[in-house]
């Protein structure tokens, strides 16, 4: 059982991390097998040695992969420091820039109004999932937040969930429904992001047309973008027409709790 435990516990770190697993078992090789307190030491050895390497030495080791870590600004925040801890938040440099570019112009047009990105990339190697996604494993891929505003129509840098994932902004009875599309297909994943909200929050907020659209126009005037993807009923509500703006497929999962693009 001890061994099963282990191997769940590495599989769940590689998982969200990256790097946690190979973290875990150095704790594990490097604390006395019958040493007093032996798990509570190899605890305190597992996080103290996880930090060291998420703010230290894999930010340095990163660039020989071609990544770096996400610059954040008064305007590019992560919505989560889990994304940061996870080391979810790598990309290669020329969307770091585009980042800092998008951002910057963003909040220049809406002060005190940013840019809140979700999960990117790892910071080691391509084609390494990064789950649940299933794209982003080249650093050219990130999930940003939608906009959201308070009731007098002011925008407001609060959203919905405590993950930045999973409160959809569902369509109208007269708006086309792809989400039922692809469910009656059979794509049953396609909303389960609904389980990973980690809590529902700030109910006083609502979507905002006005600022998701600016935000989706920054996005599509970089040249390097290759795509955006949002669900196509917000293409329709925010009149997006831009051939970048593409439809994701119901092998993925929706996409009206964030907008997702990509760099050629």
């Amino acid at each position: 059982m001890k061994i099963i435990r282990r191997i769940l516990i590495f599989s769940l770190l590689t998982i969200l991390t990256q790097v946690g697993g190979v973290i875990y078992f150095l704790s594990i090789l490097l604390i006395p097998q019958k040493s007093f307190k032996k798990s509570l030491q190899q605890f305190i050895l597992f996080l103290g040695l996880y930090m060291l390497a998420t703010l230290v030495i894999v930010p340095y080791l990163a660039p020989v992969f071609g990544r770096e870590k996400i610059r954040e600004t008064n305007s590019l925040q992560a919505r989560s420091i889990f994304f940061v801890l996870a080391n979810r938040n790598y990309v290669v440099p020329e969307l770091n820039e585009s980042l800092r570019e998008i951002s910057a112009k963003f909040n220049n047009e809406n002060p005190g109004i940013k840019m809140l990105y979700l999960d990117a990339s790892f910071p080691f190697f391509n084609h390494f999932p990064l789950l649940p996604h299933l794209s982003h494993h080249d650093g050219k891929k990130i999930d940003v937040s939608l906009i959201y505003e308070n009731n007098d129509g002011t925008l407001n840098n609060k959203k919905p969930s405590v993950s930045g994932y999973g409160v959809f902004e569902e369509p109208t009875l007269t708006e086309y429904s792809q989400i039922d599309i692809c469910k009656e297909r059979g794509y049953w994943q396609y909303d389960y992001p609904k389980y990973l909200t980690f809590g529902s929050i700030n109910r006083d907020i609502k979507f905002s047309k006005k600022g998701t659209r600016q935000l989706v126009n920054l996005i599509l005037k970089q040249n390097n973008v290759e795509k955006l993807f949002i669900e196509p009923h917000l293409k329709t509500r925010l009149q997006l027409n831009h051939t970048k703006i593409r439809f994701h497929g119901c092998q993925a999962v929706r996409h009206d709790d964030h907008i997702h693009f990509q760099l050629k």
